[in-house]
C-alpha cells in the first residue's frame, strides 16, 4: 500500500528481461514492495547504491514501459504508523494515458490526459487519481480526457516538470471507486440473470440490498 507521495527519484541503470536495476538512496530488504512510476514491484536483489526489481510479463503489458529508461518516481510501501498525506494507492495500474495538452497558468499548470473508457468510468471530478505514482486531484472529467492542475510545488518536485505532449503515463484510479463499480456490476448481473431485463422489481431488489 502506498500514498502517492514520491520519496525520491531513482535512475534506471538497466531494464533487461524481467529485471529492473535502479540506482537510488533507498535501501530496501529483499521482498519489499516499492512503487516505481506507480507500479508496485518487488525487490529481488539489493546492492550498494541501489536494488533490482522484478517485472512480470503481466506488469510489462500494462505499464508505459518506455518511461522506465532514465529517472523514475520511487515510493516505498507505507507503514501503518505513517501519515496518509496523499490517498490510498495500491500500485495496481488500471491503464495508460497520453498527455494531449499542457497549459501553464500564473499559479499551476493544467495537464490534459486522454484515457480509454474503462479508466474514464472510474474517474470522479474532484476525486483522487495516481499518475505515474503521484497522488493528484481530478479537476475535470471530459468525454475522453482528464484535466488535472499541478501546483508549482508538485511540478518542481516530480518528473511532471519534464513531461511533454504525447508522453504516456501510468494511471491508477481510486481503489474505492473500483470496488464500488465491481460490486454494483456483480449485483446488477445477478439481478438481470433472474429477471432477463431490468424491471421495477429488479430495481427494488437492488435498492433494498443497501
Amino acid at each position: 500500500m502506498f500514498t502517492g507521495l514520491v520519496r525520491e527519484f531513482g535512475r534506471v541503470e538497466r531494464l533487461q528481461g524481467s529485471s529492473l536495476r535502479i540506482l537510488a538512496k533507498h535501501k530496501p530488504s529483499i521482498g519489499d514492495s516499492i512503487a516505481v512510476n506507480g507500479a508496485c514491484l518487488t525487490a529481488i536483489e539489493v546492492f550498494k547504491g541501489g536494488f533490482v526489481l522484478e517485472l512480470s510479463e503481466e506488469t510489462q503489458r500494462h505499464i508505459a514501459l518506455e518511461s522506465y529508461q532514465d529517472l523514475v518516481h520511487i515510493e516505498p510501501a507505507m507503514r501503518l504508523s505513517d501519515r496518509l498525506d496523499g490517498h490510498i494507492v495500491q500500485g495496481h495500474i488500471d491503464g495508460i494515458g497520453t498527455i494531449t495538452k499542457i497549459t501553464p497558468h500564473s499559479v499551476g499548470t493544467d495537464f490534459f490526459i486522454k484515457v480509454d473508457s474503462k479508466v474514464l468510468a472510474l474517474c470522479v471530478p474532484k476525486g483522487s487519481i495516481a499518475i505515474n505514482g503521484i497522488s493528484l486531484t481530478l479537476n475535470e472529467v471530459l468525454d475522453s480526457i482528464l484535466r488535472l492542475t499541478i501546483i508549482p510545488h508538485t511540478l518542481q518536485t516530480t518528473l511532471f516538470r519534464g513531461y511533454k505532449v504525447g508522453q504516456r503515463v501510468n494511471i491508477e484510479t481510486d481503489c474505492l471507486a473500483r470496488m464500488v463499480q465491481h460490486f454494483l456490476a456483480c449485483k446488477q448481473d445477478s439481478t438481470l440473470n433472474q429477471d432477463s431485463k431490468l424491471s421495477w422489481a429488479a430495481v427494488d431488489r437492488i435498492l433494498g440490498s443497501y
